[in-house]
Protein backbone atom coordinates (compact mmCIF):
# COMPACT_ATOMS: atom_id res chain seq x y z
CA UNK A 1 0.00 0.00 0.00
CA UNK A 2 1.74 3.49 -1.17
CA UNK A 3 1.27 6.25 1.55
CA UNK A 4 -1.12 9.16 0.46
CA UNK A 5 2.33 11.88 1.32
CA UNK A 6 5.89 10.71 1.95
CA UNK A 7 6.23 9.62 5.39
CA UNK A 8 7.69 13.04 6.60
CA UNK A 9 4.53 14.96 5.58
CA UNK A 10 2.82 12.22 7.50
CA UNK A 11 5.25 12.89 10.60
CA UNK A 12 4.68 16.81 10.53
CA UNK A 13 0.64 16.22 10.28
CA UNK A 14 0.84 13.92 13.06
CA UNK A 15 3.13 16.52 15.27
CA UNK A 16 0.58 19.47 14.59
CA UNK A 17 -2.65 17.15 15.31
CA UNK A 18 -0.96 16.37 18.46
CA UNK A 19 -0.31 20.04 19.38
CA UNK A 20 -3.99 21.34 18.14
CA UNK A 21 -5.83 18.21 20.11
CA UNK A 22 -3.51 17.84 23.06
CA UNK A 23 -2.69 14.23 22.14
CA UNK A 24 0.95 12.45 22.76
CA UNK A 25 2.90 12.27 19.66
CA UNK A 26 2.46 8.44 19.50
CA UNK A 27 -1.50 8.64 19.71
CA UNK A 28 -1.08 11.37 16.75
CA UNK A 29 0.81 9.15 14.92
CA UNK A 30 -1.52 6.22 15.34
CA UNK A 31 -4.63 8.44 14.24
CA UNK A 32 -2.88 8.98 10.75
CA UNK A 33 -1.50 5.08 10.22
CA UNK A 34 -5.28 4.59 10.93
CA UNK A 35 -6.55 7.01 8.80
CA UNK A 36 -3.65 5.57 5.84
CA UNK A 37 -4.98 1.77 6.15
CA UNK A 38 -2.87 0.76 8.34
CA UNK A 39 -3.08 -1.52 12.23
CA UNK A 40 -1.03 1.23 13.16
CA UNK A 41 2.34 3.53 13.19
CA UNK A 42 4.26 0.37 13.70
CA UNK A 43 2.39 -1.10 10.12
CA UNK A 44 2.68 2.04 8.74
CA UNK A 45 6.63 2.45 9.33
CA UNK A 46 7.59 -1.32 8.17
CA UNK A 47 6.12 -0.56 4.99
CA UNK A 48 7.75 2.58 4.92
CA UNK A 49 11.34 0.96 4.72
CA UNK A 50 10.49 -1.91 2.33
CA UNK A 51 10.70 1.66 -0.39
CA UNK A 52 13.20 3.59 1.03
CA UNK A 53 16.84 2.67 0.09
CA UNK A 54 18.29 2.81 3.79
CA UNK A 55 18.88 -0.66 3.55
CA UNK A 56 20.85 -0.50 0.27
CA UNK A 57 22.87 2.76 0.83
CA UNK A 58 23.97 0.70 4.07
CA UNK A 59 25.30 -1.93 2.04
CA UNK A 60 27.21 -0.14 -0.40
CA UNK A 61 28.73 2.28 2.36
CA UNK A 62 32.34 1.45 3.07
CA UNK A 63 34.92 2.15 5.64
CA UNK A 64 36.31 5.36 5.97
CA UNK A 65 33.34 6.84 3.97
CA UNK A 66 32.07 10.55 3.99
CA UNK A 67 28.61 10.82 3.35
CA UNK A 68 26.09 14.15 2.93
CA UNK A 69 22.11 13.82 2.95
CA UNK A 70 21.22 17.30 1.43
CA UNK A 71 17.61 18.93 1.45
CA UNK A 72 15.36 21.41 2.10
CA UNK A 73 13.85 21.87 5.93
CA UNK A 74 11.02 19.23 6.31
CA UNK A 75 11.94 16.84 3.49
CA UNK A 76 13.15 14.25 5.68
CA UNK A 77 17.06 14.32 5.79
CA UNK A 78 17.31 13.74 9.35
CA UNK A 79 14.68 10.79 9.55
CA UNK A 80 16.71 9.31 6.68
CA UNK A 81 20.09 9.91 8.48
CA UNK A 82 18.46 8.42 11.43
CA UNK A 83 17.21 5.79 9.83
CA UNK A 84 20.62 4.79 8.60
CA UNK A 85 21.39 4.82 12.14
CA UNK A 86 19.28 2.54 12.90
CA UNK A 87 20.11 0.35 10.92
CA UNK A 88 24.06 0.50 12.42
CA UNK A 89 22.59 0.03 15.78
CA UNK A 90 23.98 -3.59 16.06
CA UNK A 91 26.68 -4.78 18.67
CA UNK A 92 29.31 -5.45 16.23
CA UNK A 93 29.37 -1.76 15.51
CA UNK A 94 28.31 1.24 18.25
CA UNK A 95 26.32 4.29 16.23
CA UNK A 96 26.88 7.93 17.27
CA UNK A 97 24.13 10.84 16.66
CA UNK A 98 25.97 14.17 16.95
CA UNK A 99 22.72 16.73 16.86
CA UNK A 100 23.41 20.63 17.05
CA UNK A 101 19.48 20.95 15.71
CA UNK A 102 17.72 18.03 17.50
CA UNK A 103 17.45 17.17 21.31
CA UNK A 104 16.93 13.98 22.97
CA UNK A 105 13.24 13.99 22.69
CA UNK A 106 13.25 15.25 19.26
CA UNK A 107 15.78 12.55 18.64
CA UNK A 108 13.52 9.61 20.28
CA UNK A 109 10.09 10.77 18.30
CA UNK A 110 12.31 10.66 15.02
CA UNK A 111 12.78 6.89 16.04
CA UNK A 112 9.29 6.02 16.92
CA UNK A 113 8.50 7.89 13.70
CA UNK A 114 10.62 5.47 11.98
CA UNK A 115 9.08 2.08 13.99
CA UNK A 116 12.53 1.73 14.92
CA UNK A 117 12.98 0.54 18.72
CA UNK A 118 16.13 1.84 20.06
CA UNK A 119 17.69 1.66 23.14
CA UNK A 120 19.67 5.06 23.35
CA UNK A 121 21.29 3.33 26.60
CA UNK A 122 22.82 0.42 25.07
CA UNK A 123 26.44 0.67 24.13
CA UNK A 124 25.76 0.41 20.41
CA UNK A 125 24.20 3.62 20.24
CA UNK A 126 25.36 7.20 21.61
CA UNK A 127 23.23 9.74 21.35
CA UNK A 128 24.98 13.42 22.03
CA UNK A 129 23.50 16.93 21.39
CA UNK A 130 25.97 19.24 23.33
CA UNK A 131 26.51 22.62 22.03
CA UNK A 132 30.34 21.58 21.86
CA UNK A 133 30.10 19.31 19.24
CA UNK A 134 32.40 20.35 16.25
CA UNK A 135 35.13 17.76 14.77
CA UNK A 136 37.43 18.26 17.30
CA UNK A 137 34.90 17.31 19.95
CA UNK A 138 34.03 14.12 17.65
CA UNK A 139 37.41 12.76 17.14
CA UNK A 140 38.64 13.21 21.15
CA UNK A 141 35.04 11.27 21.79
CA UNK A 142 35.77 8.49 18.69
CA UNK A 143 39.50 8.01 19.39
CA UNK A 144 38.53 6.73 23.17
CA UNK A 145 37.14 3.60 21.46
CA UNK A 146 38.90 1.13 18.99
CA UNK A 147 35.77 -0.25 17.59
CA UNK A 148 34.56 0.63 13.87
CA UNK A 149 32.00 3.30 14.23
CA UNK A 150 29.21 5.05 12.32
CA UNK A 151 28.55 8.71 12.87
CA UNK A 152 25.48 10.79 12.01
CA UNK A 153 26.32 14.79 12.37
CA UNK A 154 22.72 16.43 11.75
CA UNK A 155 23.84 19.16 10.49
CA UNK A 156 26.75 20.02 8.69
CA UNK A 157 26.19 23.59 8.81
CA UNK A 158 26.27 24.04 12.42
CA UNK A 159 29.54 22.57 13.24
CA UNK A 160 31.40 25.74 12.65
CA UNK A 161 28.70 28.12 14.51
CA UNK A 162 30.83 29.04 17.63
CA UNK A 163 33.30 31.17 16.28
CA UNK A 164 35.80 29.59 18.51
CA UNK A 165 35.44 26.22 16.38
CA UNK A 166 37.46 26.21 13.31
CA UNK A 167 35.63 26.99 9.94
CA UNK A 168 33.78 24.23 8.54
CA UNK A 169 36.32 22.71 5.67
CA UNK A 170 39.12 22.27 8.22
CA UNK A 171 36.28 20.35 10.12
CA UNK A 172 35.72 18.61 7.48
CA UNK A 173 38.96 17.45 6.40
CA UNK A 174 39.86 16.62 9.90
CA UNK A 175 37.09 14.48 9.77
CA UNK A 176 38.35 13.43 6.56
CA UNK A 177 41.58 12.21 7.73
CA UNK A 178 40.33 10.37 10.69
CA UNK A 179 37.53 8.63 8.64
CA UNK A 180 40.91 7.20 6.48
CA UNK A 181 42.66 6.25 9.54
CA UNK A 182 40.12 4.66 11.69
CA UNK A 183 37.49 3.50 9.15
CA UNK A 184 34.83 5.52 10.79
CA UNK A 185 32.01 6.34 8.04
CA UNK A 186 30.34 9.78 8.27
CA UNK A 187 26.96 10.66 7.34
CA UNK A 188 25.78 14.21 7.40
CA UNK A 189 22.64 15.93 6.95
CA UNK A 190 22.78 18.89 4.70
CA UNK A 191 20.72 22.01 4.66
CA UNK A 192 19.72 23.55 0.86
CA UNK A 193 19.37 27.08 -0.06
CA UNK A 194 16.03 28.04 -0.40
CA UNK A 195 16.99 29.41 -3.98
CA UNK A 196 16.34 25.84 -5.02
CA UNK A 197 12.70 25.83 -4.57
CA UNK A 198 12.62 28.68 -7.46
CA UNK A 199 14.16 26.12 -9.77
CA UNK A 200 12.92 24.20 -12.24
CA UNK A 201 14.93 21.04 -10.95
CA UNK A 202 14.01 18.01 -9.78
CA UNK A 203 16.75 17.90 -7.02
CA UNK A 204 18.74 19.81 -5.52
CA UNK A 205 22.72 19.80 -6.42
CA UNK A 206 26.04 20.34 -4.57
CA UNK A 207 25.45 23.74 -6.16
CA UNK A 208 22.33 24.31 -3.97
CA UNK A 209 24.27 23.26 -0.92
CA UNK A 210 23.64 26.24 1.84
CA UNK A 211 27.15 27.26 2.69
CA UNK A 212 28.75 30.77 4.14
CA UNK A 213 32.11 30.14 2.83
CA UNK A 214 33.48 27.50 0.32
CA UNK A 215 34.14 23.70 0.93
CA UNK A 216 36.42 21.30 -0.80
CA UNK A 217 32.75 18.72 -1.35
CA UNK A 218 35.46 15.90 -2.96
CA UNK A 219 35.90 14.77 0.76
CA UNK A 220 32.31 13.28 -0.03
CA UNK A 221 32.04 9.90 -1.31
CA UNK A 222 28.85 9.77 -1.30
CA UNK A 223 25.69 11.98 -2.04
CA UNK A 224 21.83 11.64 -1.52
CA UNK A 225 19.56 14.50 -2.53
CA UNK A 226 16.03 14.44 -1.06
CA UNK A 227 12.81 16.65 -2.68
CA UNK A 228 8.85 16.02 -2.42
CA UNK A 229 9.56 12.01 -1.21
CA UNK A 230 12.00 11.16 -3.88
CA UNK A 231 15.54 10.75 -3.29
CA UNK A 232 18.60 10.87 -5.56
CA UNK A 233 21.64 8.12 -4.57
CA UNK A 234 24.47 8.55 -5.89
CA UNK A 235 27.33 6.54 -4.61
CA UNK A 236 30.98 5.79 -5.94
CA UNK A 237 30.33 5.70 -9.97
CA UNK A 238 26.52 4.76 -9.27
CA UNK A 239 23.31 6.75 -9.47
CA UNK A 240 19.77 5.71 -8.57
CA UNK A 241 16.52 7.46 -8.15
CA UNK A 242 14.07 5.94 -5.45
CA UNK A 243 10.34 6.99 -4.74
CA UNK A 244 9.26 6.69 -0.93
Amino acid sequence: MRLSSPIYKLKRQAKLNARSNGLKLNQALHQIAISEGFQDWGHLASQYTKTTPGKEIMSRIQAGDMLLIAARPGHGKTLLALELAALSNTPERTCYVFSLDYNQRNIRNAFVCLGREINERARSLVIDTSDEICAEYIIKLLSSSSEKAVVIIDYMQLLDQKREHPPLNEQLQMLKRFAHKTGTVFIFSSQVDRTFELSSNKFPTLEDIRLPNPIDTSCFNGLVFLNEGDIKVQLATSSSEFAS
